[in-house]
């Protein structure tokens, strides 16, 4: 990267190894780690805390007036109100973590006034960095990154993520899976959206779709991918993925074919939370802490996203 990176990027770059390092020394005995279920198949470490804690800090003595929102301790850090909101996943694939799987990382984007504008994504496993400013292109480490250049879907490689959680709709994702499936030349899922994402960036797969995701999994891959010269939005091809908790991306030509094909699944999520009403509605019951986890993972709309905060 010829040109000074920029002082904001230079601290999530500094933030990402710190937290990094401690994932690194965790994973040498991931037998010892206390591992906490946050629901069915939805797992949180202390290496996870530990991670995101230092990351918060290094953000926030650079930068004491500015926003957070973190995967395990949502908005409870930082000045809330600030036009500069830093989105943090302290380590996406914590599952993969946990079984000794090496595909997982950090990341890290900074939203000025709802549009991402820095982003970093972590693979501590192989020591791999990928950075975006807006409008000074993507890299890995020091090599800049363009998005693939196929043209047709027959010929690409795509990645996705399964549904997981307890209440996720299986049947209309095998649907979906059913209907890419037969179009493309191969589907990969590892278990990192965020990777995933950087890997589209990277041009090591032509596409990428998956449902049920939160900001924090995809804001820093989302600018890695635009940066490269992609495209990224929900299934009818709009901007304001981050809000629809459905992503489709892409090598432009691969992303219209997806586009295309993923349209009639749009908006799968918010019709399966309608038909979970009355389960929500029990949920008010449970313990405080519980809710707490049922309130951060329902309502993307408390992040304080805007509606346009991608391009």
């Amino acid at each position: 990267m010829s040109q000074a990176l920029h002082p904001m990027l230079n601290t999530a770059i500094k933030a990402a190894r710190t937290a990094g390092a401690i994932i690194n020394r965790a994973s040498l005995d991931v037998d010892l780690l206390q591992v906490t279920a946050k629901s069915t198949n939805d797992f949180v470490t202390e290496v996870d805390q530990a991670a995101e804690q230092a990351i918060i800090e290094t953000l926030l003595t650079a930068y004491p007036g500015h926003a957070i929102l973190a995967e395990e301790s949502g908005r409870t850090h930082g000045a809330r109100h600030s036009d500069f909101l830093w989105i943090i996943d302290p380590l996406d694939g914590t599952t993969n973590f946990i079984h000794g799987f090496p595909a997982y990382c950090v990341s890290i984007a900074l939203s000025f006034r709802g549009k991402v504008e820095q982003a970093v994504v972590y693979d501590p496993t192989r020591n791999d960095l990928f950075m975006a400013s807006k409008g000074r292109g993507a890299f890995l480490n020091d090599k800049r990154l363009r998005v693939s250049k196929r043209n047709r879907l027959g010929d690409a490689l795509i990645g996705t993520g399964f549904p997981f959680r307890k209440g996720d709709n299986l049947q209309r994702y095998m649907k979906m899976f059913e209907t890419v499936a037969p179009h493309c030349a191969g589907l990969r899922r590892p278990g990192s959206a965020a990777l995933d994402l950087c890997y589209v960036a990277a041009g090591w797969y032509d596409g990428f779709f998956e449902t049920g995701l939160n900001p924090w999994d995809i804001a820093a891959g989302s600018l890695l991918i635009t940066e490269a010269g992609g495209l990224i939005g929900n299934f009818t091809g709009e901007a304001d993925f981050l809000h629809q908790r459905e992503v489709v991306a892409g090598a432009p030509k691969i992303y219209g074919q997806l586009v295309q094909l993923l349209t009639p699944f749009t908006r799968v999520i918010k019709e399966d939370e309608a038909e979970a009403a009355p389960a929500a509605a029990t949920a008010a019951d449970a313990p405080p802490a519980e809710r707490k986890m049922v309130r951060l993972r329902k309502k993307p709309a408390e992040t304080g996203l805007g509606d346009e905060e991608a391009d």
